[in-house]
């Protein structure tokens, strides 16, 4: 695709050349043969004649490499200008050509030799109907205004090319946003899944170990945690329509009927880790949770969500201590400390978990710090709760 826009481009170039080529021939050669007339108008035929259509002619068929070498065709048509005014408008073309593309003090040094070239022809073959001064002026008048005309076109094809590059900066600029805020979402989206259904599904894992290892368990236990496996299936769902309308930034699912985990959630999130095994000892001294801001309690719910995950992972029947406290203009600290698991006790780990969290809690504006010290897992979260 590339290659067909270039050989396009190239085209259109090339034709655009041909008819700006076009162009240029046709109105050098018709003010040459008019500056060729209007001066032998009034005057008698002579060897001269034959110089002006020589000169005429020759500066005609030196216009096109205006198109192409500027400077130089100016510098060799004002030369034939000292000796004929059938040169001078291809020679003035020139100036403004020169003044359109090449530097300023380049186009002051073509205006200024275009002036005497002129000046040189004035003094030889002398206009009868105006004072060789006055004539003087009005070319170096005439050759000021090529001046400023070709700067001025200068300036506005150097300005719109600007505002082209500009253009296509922005076009990448805002494909580039666009990439990112895709990577920005996908991350967005594999966070929310570990921080919902890891807990969601180690809660499954350990009944369904324990359906397994213990075959043999009264049918009553069996049915008992076949239930809470079909029951967490369906949460998880649930959790997954969660997610869906979290990323929608919406507060509620879209039936409106499951709204965004909040602090009053959290003893029902401790008492799912209690009937899966684990010895969970909740103390909350929280003023005014109700009021928490929507990011605060939802942050601070996953944050207790994953700390429970990565103890049913890590120190599988360990107890584990949850605090909760703070309020309004005092932020929120939560800490969750579990003992360490015993050495040889299997474990599992994506390794993502406590990375994610961290990044989840730093885009809410608060800190997380975990470490492993006098054979506790400490982990704590501090999240800003204005007043």
């Amino acid at each position: 695709m590339t290659d067909r826009r270039r050989a396009d481009r190239g085209r259109t170039d090339r034709r655009g050349l041909a008819i700006a080529v076009a162009w240029t021939m046709t109105a050098s050669g018709v003010l040459v043969a008019v500056s060729i007339v209007s001066w032998w108008s009034d005057r008698t035929t002579g060897p001269l004649l034959a110089l002006d259509v020589t000169a005429g002619v020759l500066g005609w068929m030196l216009t096109p490499l205006l198109l192409y070498r500027p400077v130089l065709a100016t510098a060799m048509l004002t030369a034939l200008a000292a000796l004929s005014p059938a040169v001078t408008p291809p020679a003035t073309i020139g100036a403004l050509q020169v003044a359109r593309r090449r530097r300023f003090p380049v186009a002051i040094g073509v205006a200024a030799a275009g002036v005497a070239a002129h000046a040189v022809q004035g003094a030889w073959r002398s206009n009868p109907g105006m004072s060789y001064g006055w004539w003087l002026i009005l070319i170096t008048i005439g050759y000021g205004a090529l001046l400023g005309w070709g700067a001025w076109a200068q300036a506005r094809e150097a300005l719109i090319s600007s505002l082209h590059e500009r253009a296509r900066r922005a076009e990448a600029e805002q494909g580039r946003r666009v990439a990112e805020a895709r990577m920005l979402e996908r991350r967005k989206i594999a966070h929310e899944m570990h921080d919902v259904l890891a807990h969601r599904l180690s809660l499954l894992a350990t009944f369904a170990g324990a359906m397994e290892y213990r075959p043999d368990s009264p049918p009553e236990q069996l049915s008992r945690a076949a239930g809470v496996v079909r029951d967490g299936v369906h949460q998880a769902l649930e959790e997954l329509r969660e997610v869906i309308s979290l990323l929608r930034e919406d507060e509620v699912d879209a039936d409106g009927s499951r709204p965004q985990p909040v602090l009053a959630d959290v003893p029902r999130l401790v008492e799912e880790s209690r009937d899966a095994g684990t010895a969970v000892q909740l103390r909350s001294t929280v003023e005014e949770s109700e009021a928490a801001p929507p990011a605060v309690a939802r942050t601070a719910y996953r944050v207790i969500q994953e700390g429970l995950t990565n103890a049913r992972k890590h120190a599988a029947g360990q107890p584990v201590s949850v605090a909760l406290r703070g309020g309004p203009g005092a932020g929120l600290e939560i800490s969750l400390v579990n003992p360490l698991a015993v050495p040889g006790t299997p474990g599992f780990s994506g390794g993502a978990g406590l990375v994610g969290l961290t990044e989840r809690v730093s885009l809410a504006g608060g800190r997380l710090d975990h470490e492993a010290v006098d054979g506790e897992f400490r982990l704590h979260a501090s999240l800003p709760w204005p007043s």
